[in-house]
């Protein structure tokens, strides 16, 4: 399993245990569900592209994965609003998204060098 020697995946798992874990006693489960299924999606989509035989396979889920930190923001901001989400706590889970989204961005570039 390739993925467990990158970074970007070890630090989107570290998010979504600490989302999962903050939303453990959640009674809403729409909100629940869905911003821990935006978490899982990031950690999970670079696995299954890291592991995928063709540069542009591996290209498309990590284009994924990146999607999925957008939704997660986007999700977290609410989470703050309406109160689900402590407001400091919220703005590190951002921090660490943007920089889960960049980190992205620089493998997929890595991926797409290797194509050309």
């Amino acid at each position: 399993m390739r993925c467990k020697n990158l970074n970007v995946w070890k630090k989107s798992c570290r998010l979504t245990v600490d989302i999962y874990k903050h939303f453990e006693t959640c009674n809403n489960f729409g909100f629940k569900d869905q911003i821990t299924r935006s978490a899982l999606s990031v950690a999970s989509n670079i696995a299954e592209g890291v592991e995928k035989d063709s540069n542009k396979e591996t290209v498309r889920f990590l284009e994924i994965a990146r999607g999925s930190t957008a939704e997660l923001i986007t999700q977290t901001y609410i989470g703050i609003e309406i109160g689900y989400i402590e407001k400091e706590r919220g703005l590190k889970w951002i921090a660490t998204i943007e920089e889960i989204a960049k980190m992205l961005g620089g493998l997929k570039n890595t991926y797409k060098e290797k194509s050309v």
